[in-house]
């Protein structure tokens, strides 16, 4: 079965040669019978050959088709001769001695069972094995039959409707003609076959080629070892003349692997995720074609289902969402629209090819395949306008991938092509190539080309990114404070350990020299990263402000307020202490962890965070240090620290490192070791007797 695959090159010279050593003609005739001299040789059967469309009833005596018989009279039948015209050679697998189907002999649309008949006079030497080989071109599947007995198939035949792969060379021993109705002649045994071949032709094939049906070239009988070193031939040839997809599913095979790879080096870059996928569906795609080839594992049936009902469609998908990808995802109505087509093209790709035979009519099935090509034309239209919209927004990356998106259309279109009478297939050293397995190693050198330099650009952005990461967690080691100074009676002691190079954590600690108070404000913004470090940098430039108006800890709460509303999803908890000379002190809290004083947690009402809303109430809470006493507060990367095992630090054990006396750098050191998850940030404040300030 050809169905527009390659099929293998005609035997070598070799064996040419060793046809005509020892062979007289077989288009010479005595009554209508084949007269073939062997000797160390092989003959092809050109004819005269009987033919009919239809199938043979079965001879209730032997099961046997009736039309296998030596006997039956197939006088009334067509005679076939399949000598080829000089020269003719099959336009799409490059096979010389071509001969045309039945389509083109008065059985146009016919499709289905049709049987060729021969005789065939052989004179051979004595005790000399015979063999025969199988036509090497023909649609789509045959059961071979010599004097009523079958002597081979291929194709599977057990099921109403006979399995049909690829064609493939195939041949089968002969029995000896000498028995039991042969004669000895001038010491050369002599007798008689009666050859008949039941064919099967799909209703798809009439779909692939203008002259499909039955045989396209002479089987061949002759010496067993002759006909086995042809046989050798052959298969050496057809795995050459489809070496093409193996190579090409090795080369995307590689180029997958280098486009998920590439996601080692920017992990944000979806194109590679993309990329890879195309690739390794291009690597099954051509690893299937070579399988279908090259062996009887996968039925004509199941090889479209997989490939035309299923790949071929997905490719297409995955093709125009790879531009889609690359180009930033513009105009969110692709991936719908992209679904919507790949699904209706696996449809009508199913049915149209009659996969599942039988399940709608054959004119349906025609009318649904047909309905495939504009459906193929409007994934293509819209991968072809997003890469013109690329075009026109990036210039320069849109003209690279053009080249890529011909390419494309050229391999996906040919079939179109050839009904143009433009040639689409190229016979060069004995492999056939189709313009997709031209176009596809070119393609692959331009996507390779295209994603080095799209890493390329990726590393010099991730370079610019990790300078200005640098550059934001200088500034934010500007705005936080390292050395601090505190009234006296207070002791302070903070610890800040982000956990990414930019932390989302902050904190002031402003004191006040005319009346010796000391404000402090603390919170811990929504997110990480350098977005969380823009966001530290705001509310500590809008604390130093607030402060100079208003030092009041709720004042400064509702000014920070003011400040995120409005700004997306800017939201940080946020917590203000302002501690007097005397010890009395003010505690304002948004959603941020209630302090702990001497171990205990400090119980507050609980409150909005920061940007929620614009009258947003906050709760706070007066109170007095005593001499000795310990305020601890603190971000919740603390209690949120986790082990290997997934383990939460938890407040549990906070409660009993602080009832314990741990200060604050040892209590941020044990959640560090435990397994920083956030930023942690732990500031203590102690009241003593002795009014002297101390050094951070």
């Amino acid at each position: 079965m050809t169905r527009y695959r390659r099929v293998a090159p005609l035997f070598p010279v070799l064996f040419v040669f060793a046809m005509a050593a020892a062979a007289q003609p077989s288009g010479s005739n005595t009554r209508d019978s084949a007269i073939v001299r062997l000797g160390q040789s092989a003959v092809p059967l050109y004819g005269p050959w009987k033919f009919t469309v239809g199938d043979s009833p079965i001879d209730p005596a032997t099961k046997q088709p009736l039309w296998a018989q030596p006997d039956f009279d197939d006088s009334r039948w067509e005679t076939v001769n399949l000598t080829p015209g000089n020269g003719a050679v099959d336009p799409i697998g490059g096979l010389s001695g071509y001969v045309p189907g039945w389509t083109t002999r008065g059985h146009s649309g016919y499709w289905g069972y049709a049987w060729y008949r021969i005789r065939v006079h052989v004179e051979a030497r004595p005790g000399e094995k015979l063999a025969m080989a199988g036509p090497a071109d023909m649609d789509d599947a045959y059961q071979a039959f010599s004097n009523g007995e079958l002597v081979g198939q291929f194709g599977d035949f057990r099921a109403s409707r006979p399995k049909v792969f690829y064609t493939q060379p195939v041949m089968f021993p002969m029995p000896r003609i000498g028995q039991p109705s042969g004669s000895i002649a001038n010491g050369r045994d002599t007798g008689s076959y009666v050859l008949a071949f039941r064919v099967w032709m799909d209703p798809y094939t009439l779909l692939q080629t203008p002259d499909a049906g039955g045989f396209h070239s002479a089987p061949i009988l002759g010496d067993a070892e002759t006909v086995r070193a042809a046989y050798t031939v052959r298969w050496v040839e057809l795995v050459r003349s489809y070496s093409p997809p193996a190579f090409e599913a090795f080369l995307f095979g590689l180029l997958g692997l280098m486009a998920f790879s590439l996601l080692l080096f920017d992990r944000s870059d979806h194109v590679y995720i993309w990329m890879g996928v195309l690739f390794l569906l291009i690597t099954v795609v051509d690893g299937i074609e070579a399988l279908g080839f090259w062996s009887q594992i996968l039925a004509v049936p199941d090889y479209d289902l997989l490939t035309d009902g299923f790949l071929a469609p997905l490719l297409y998908a995955v093709w125009t969402i790879v531009w889609w990808v690359w180009f930033g995802r513009q105009n969110r109505w692709v991936p719908r629209a992209v679904m919507g087509l790949t699904l209706s093209l696996m449809v009508s790709s199913i049915l149209g090819e009659e996969v599942f035979y039988g399940i709608i009519p054959h004119l349906l099935a025609v009318r649904l395949l047909q309905a495939s090509l504009p459906l193929k034309l409007l994934l293509f239209a819209v991968m072809a306008w997003i890469v013109i919209q690329g075009i026109r927004r990036q210039g320069l990356e849109g003209w690279l991938v053009l080249p890529v998106v011909i390419l494309r259309g050229i391999g996906s279109f040919q079939l179109t092509l050839r009904v143009l009478h433009v040639n689409t297939f190229y016979h060069v050293f004995g492999i056939t190539l189709t313009l997709a397995e031209i176009a596809n190693p070119l393609i692959a050198v331009v996507i390779a080309i295209l994603l080095l330099r799209r890493l390329r650009q990726s590393v010099k952005r991730q370079r610019e990114m990790a300078l200005d990461v640098k550059q934001a967690q200088e500034v934010q080691q500007v705005i936080l404070p390292e050395a601090r100074t505190a009234p006296p009676g207070l002791v302070v002691e903070s610890e800040y350990r982000p956990a990414r190079e930019v932390g989302g954590d902050f904190f002031q600690i402003l004191p006040d020299e005319k009346d010796s108070s000391l404000l402090i404000v603390a919170g811990d913004v929504t997110g990480k990263g350098l977005k969380a470090g823009m966001l530290v940098a705001l509310l500590v430039g809008a604390i130093r402000t607030a402060v100079k108006f208003n030092p009041d800890p709720l004042a400064v709460l509702k000014d920070l307020n003011e400040h995120l509303l409005g700004r997306s999803d800017a939201r940080a908890t946020c917590l203000a202490l302002r501690i007097e000379a005397d010890g009395s002190a003010t505690l304002a809290n948004a959603g941020h962890i209630p302090p702990y004083l001497n171990g205990e947690p400090v119980a507050m009402e609980g409150a909005l965070p920061l940007g929620m809303m614009e009258s947003a109430e906050f709760s706070v809470m007066p109170f007095k240090l005593l001499d000795g006493d310990r305020l601890m507060l603190m971000s919740d990367g603390i209690a949120e620290a986790t082990d290997a095992d997934g383990r939460l630090f938890g407040f549990e054990r906070v409660h009993d490192q602080l009832r314990a006396g741990a200060s604050a750098a040892q209590l941020a050191g044990m959640a560090q070791s435990f397994g920083q998850e956030d930023d942690i940030t732990i500031i203590s404040v102690t009241r003593t007797a002795v009014s002297a300030p101390a050094p951070a």
